[in-house]
């Protein structure tokens, strides 16, 4: 088994450089404990979660050990002040609560996403010795996040599944690593590291990351969804395996943010037909998908988002999550050791 030592897995005290993304349902308990036991970062995705729900999930009862490392991810969108009319509070006042859960657990990181975290979170978090990582899907993003002192930069490639921009990996990647240099980490004097995600499926796709100048380190979402202990339904794993490279498109209808779902016909008569109803109600900051399927509950299956990214194309098979980590990470290495054997040093001539 390769190992790929970086600052950051130095940081958490992991063998690889893995983070599973906190995605809704299928980022719960049992696949943040199964990535962290082979090694990786396990987040918990914490979207709509109740403190004493979160609680929960944090139940360390499927680590190896207790004390290996976890994260929790949240989505904390910017509300008002000429923010998305359909952004709305996901914690539904219950921030500080969640944060208290966060800290009373020892989380080991903090994932903020779709916004930046509250300045006063971040401190709060400090504190307690919480790292916390901001997600951008934008090279503009990222001097607000450092602004509010975050530590970690997650570079959330277009290519990537649920909320996403439409910047291309190997362009954002390289200009957040610009964006950050020089910046320190408030939490330990350390340079603000950015990992790469949106675009990550294999050891081809991690070792470009590390090309782009990602900090060795890559956040993995579609890929882990298609595994075994992943609390996705297991029809959205199978429509990852059977999707093409064509059917994973971006949509506004869900949550009024870009959205990378499968293109269900549901969703692709939306995008067709009725753009013009999509920006009309986006626009009074209703929710179209929502809107349609309270005067439509007939529709509520053929209306339900599958999350996935552009990489789902190329994902032919569900795995245990220690699999698909090991398998990464061996294939990424022997990469990179082919790759450093086609540079020569050359010789000065006499």
């Amino acid at each position: 088994m390769a190992v790929i030592t970086t600052p950051i897995t130095e940081l958490f005290g992991i063998k690889h450089p893995v983070l599973l993304a906190g995605m809704n349902v299928a980022a719960g308990p049992e696949l943040a404990a199964a990535v962290s036991n082979a090694g990786g970062l396990g987040v918990i995705g914490g979207f709509g979660y109740t403190p004493k729900i979160l609680r929960q999930q944090q139940s360390k009862d499927d680590l190896k050990d207790p004390s290996l490392p976890f994260g929790v991810d949240l989505l904390l969108p910017q509300v008002g002040g000429g923010a998305r009319k359909t952004n709305y509070d996901y914690t539904k006042g219950k921030l500080d609560e969640l944060i208290d859960v966060i800290i009373e657990e020892k989380t080991s990181l903090f994932v903020c996403a779709v916004g930046v975290p509250p300045k006063e979170i971040v401190e709060r978090l400090h504190k307690a010795k919480i790292p916390v990582m901001n997600m951008v899907g934008h090279p503009k993003h990222v001097a607000k996040a450092l602004e509010v002192g975050v530590d970690i930069i997650c570079a959330q490639a277009g290519e990537g599944g649920g909320h996403t921009g439409d910047t291309p990996a190997s362009i954002l990647i390289p200009a957040c690593v610009d964006a950050v240099k020089g910046h320190k980490a408030p939490l330990n004097g350390q340079p603000v590291y950015v990992i790469g995600a949106g675009a990550v499926y294999d050891g081809r796709s991690l070792a470009a990351n590390l090309a782009w100048g990602a900090q060795r380190f890559v956040g993995v979402g579609t890929r882990f969804v298609a595994s075994v202990e992943a609390g996705a339904p297991k029809i959205h794993k199978e429509l990852i395996v059977k999707a093409g490279y064509d059917d994973a498109i971006t949509t506004l209808i869900f949550t009024g943010r870009p959205l990378r779902v499968l293109k269900t016909p549901y969703v692709a008569d939306w995008e067709t037909n009725r753009q013009a109803e999509i920006k009309e109600l986006t626009s009074k900051g209703v929710i179209p998908a929502n809107w349609d399927i309270e005067q439509h509950p007939e529709k509520s299956m053929e209306g339900r988002p599958w999350l996935m990214g552009k990489v789902s194309g190329l994902i032919k098979d569900i795995l245990p999550a220690k699999d698909i980590v090991e398998n990464m990470v061996n294939e990424a290495a022997e990469i990179l050791q082919h790759n450093s054997s086609l540079v020569k040093s050359a010789k000065a001539k006499l």
